[in-house]
């Protein structure tokens, strides 16, 4: 599987639509599906082909570099005639269609929006023949991917942004000048002068057990949150990537305490799990930062401890002359699929708004 954030260019016809070919019925309808799948519609001869394995190695690309394994999306498959009959809402749909009368001399993909649901996204791929659909799928997968991506946290960032959380939000607008979109019931539970954390609520999700041959299931808790904080701006090479794990171990000591006296949480730098960083931007393209992900654990004294994942993004307030680094967590049990929350931290860090 190749790694998230890869770059791509498409070389084939690309055509973004609304609704071209369908006639909306969306309405107010809200997608179904889980946030890490996509649905593909196409006959069973061309899914159980070598072109599964493309559509596996293009569109499951991991989140790097979490432990557990953590990708992007999951593939489903129906076919045409088993999608007709059943739910059409899924979030995201891929149609694989091979079409003798196409004319065009290379394969097509059409983006559609909103054709069964609000924030559904449906792309269809079409071609004369297996060869020149295999080879549109190639061409083209990485980008279908990015779009898929997109949308899978964009959809989140309007879903919090229907609930208030106005104290908390107005807290830090006060303190940090920005704006973000939080989870509902989100609760601060430090607030000091440079310094904050909150909570998301804690979130319940299936669990399956190997030893029951995945038959069984319990309810795993994911306890998730974000921490802000911010110091003095100096000049560009506060951003190089070890100066910033640096200053994020610092902040950590300083600030997140672990119940256990003389432990607070650090960063991991075993091979494995060693953090890794790219150039990312807001939602709205304004804010331009560095993103570094990675895993955590509770360092200082000799003890096992527990410990997860963080996602986090840099950035220079213009304004204030300050590095803010919006920090999001997860804590949660190694058999728990960690896709939904490290979405819902992504979600955050892409809303940032400058005030």
């Amino acid at each position: 599987m190749k790694l998230l954030f890869a770059s791509s260019v498409l070389l084939l016809l690309f055509i973004f639509s609304s609704c071209d070919g369908y006639k909306s019925k969306s309405g107010f309808n809200t997608v179904t599906g889980k946030v890490g799948e996509i649905l593909v519609v196409t006959e069973k001869g061309v899914w159980e082909s070598d072109l599964k394995e493309c559509l596996d190695s293009n569109l499951t690309q991991w989140i790097m570099p979490y432990f557990p394994d953590v990708a992007t999306f999951e593939l489903i498959h129906k076919t045409p005639a088993h999608f007709e009959k059943g739910v059409k809402r899924y979030r995201n749909i891929l149609f694989l269609k091979i079409d003798p009368k196409f004319k065009g001399k290379k394969g097509k993909i059409i983006k559609h929006k909103d054709v069964w649901g609000k924030g559904q996204i449906v792309i269809d791929i079409t071609a004369r023949d297996y060869a020149m659909l295999e080879k549109t799928c190639k061409s083209g997968l990485d980008e279908v991917h990015d779009i898929y991506d997109r949308a899978s946290w964009t959809r989140l960032i309007d879903h919090f942004n229907a609930y208030d959380n106005g104290k908390v939000k107005s807290a830090i607008q006060k303190q940090f000048g920005i704006d973000i979109a939080l989870p509902a019931r989100t609760k601060m539970v430090t607030k000091q002068k440079n310094f904050y954390r909150l909570e998301f609520p804690a979130a319940s999700r299936p669990m399956e057990y190997a030893s029951s041959g995945g038959n069984s299931e319990d309810v795993g808790l994911i306890y998730s949150g974000l921490m802000i904080y911010e110091y003095d701006f100096k000049d560009s090479t506060q951003f190089e990537f070890d100066k910033l794990l640096r200053d994020r171990d610092t902040m950590l000591k300083a600030y997140m305490p672990h119940e256990t006296p003389g432990m607070y949480m650090g960063t991991q730098y075993e091979k494995i799990v060693y953090p890794e960083g790219n150039v990312a931007y807001s939602q709205d393209g304004k804010v331009k930062g560095y993103d570094i992900r990675g895993m955590f654990m509770f360092k200082g004294r000799p003890i096992y401890s527990t410990g997860g994942a963080f996602w986090e993004f840099h950035f220079v307030h213009p304004n204030r002359k300050k590095i803010i680094c919006l920090s999001g967590y997860v804590d949660a049990d190694p058999t728990t699929s960690w896709t939904h929350p490290l979405r819902e931290v992504q979600a955050v860090l892409r809303s940032v708004k400058l005030k």
